[in-house]
C-alpha cells in the first residue's frame, strides 16, 4: 500500500527527531533542576530562568513523546470486552478507535494553534520568549500522534487468538 509506505517514511524520521529532542529535554531538565538545588542549597541563591527553563523542557518532553507511546502501543488501553472478540470485529474496533483518536489530535492540533496565535504577544516574565513556546510542541506532538493514529486505523495491529 503506497500511503502506509509513506506514512512509514515520514513517520520513522518524525520519531527520530522527536526522540531526540525527548532526551535532549529531559537532560536539560536534569541538569537545570541540579543546577537551581545545588544553588539554592550551597550558595544560598538561584537563576531566575530555572523554573520556566525547566517548565518548558518538561512540556516539550512530555508532549513529544506522546507519539512515541502511540507507535510502541505503550499506552494504557482497557480490552476486557474487546479482546473477546472475534478477531475482525477487533480489528474494525481497532480501526475505528484509531480513526477517531486521529482526527481527535487534529483538532487538538488546530485548536492549539489558534490558542499559541492568540497568546503571541504574552512574554514569560525571566527568559522573555513568546508564552506561546508551550504550545508548540502540543501542536507537533499531536500532528505526529495523529499520524501514527491514521497509520493505524489503515493498518491494525490486531493479536490473539
Amino acid at each position: 500500500m503506497a500511503i502506509d509506505r509513506i506514512l512509514a517514511i515520514i513517520l520513522a524520521r518524525a520519531d527520530t527527531g522527536a526522540r531526540l529532542i525527548v532526551m535532549a529535554g529531559a537532560a536539560l531538565m536534569v541538569v537545570v533542576v541540579a543546577a537551581q538545588v545545588v544553588m539554592r542549597y550551597v550558595f544560598n541563591g538561584s537563576f531566575d530562568w530555572a523554573d520556566e527553563v525547566s517548565r518548558i523542557a518538561f512540556v516539550w518532553t512530555i508532549f513529544l513523546a506522546i507519539p512515541l507511546g502511540i507507535r510502541d502501543g505503550t499506552h494504557v488501553g482497557i480490552e476486557l470486552l474487546v479482546s473477546r472478540l472475534p478477531v475482525q470485529l477487533r480489528r474494525l474496533v481497532a480501526r475505528l478507535t484509531s480513526a477517531l483518536a486521529a482526527l481527535m489530535m487534529a483538532v487538538v492540533s488546530w485548536i492549539s494553534i489558534g490558542v499559541a496565535s492568540a497568546t503571541w504577544s504574552e512574554r514569560l516574565g525571566a527568559i522573555d520568549v513568546t508564552s506561546s513556546v508551550f504550545f508548540f510542541p502540543i501542536i507537533a506532538g499531536s500532528l505526529h500522534a495523529a499520524l501514527h493514529l491514521a497509520r493505524l486505523a489503515l493498518s491494525p495491529q490486531v493479536t490473539g487468538p
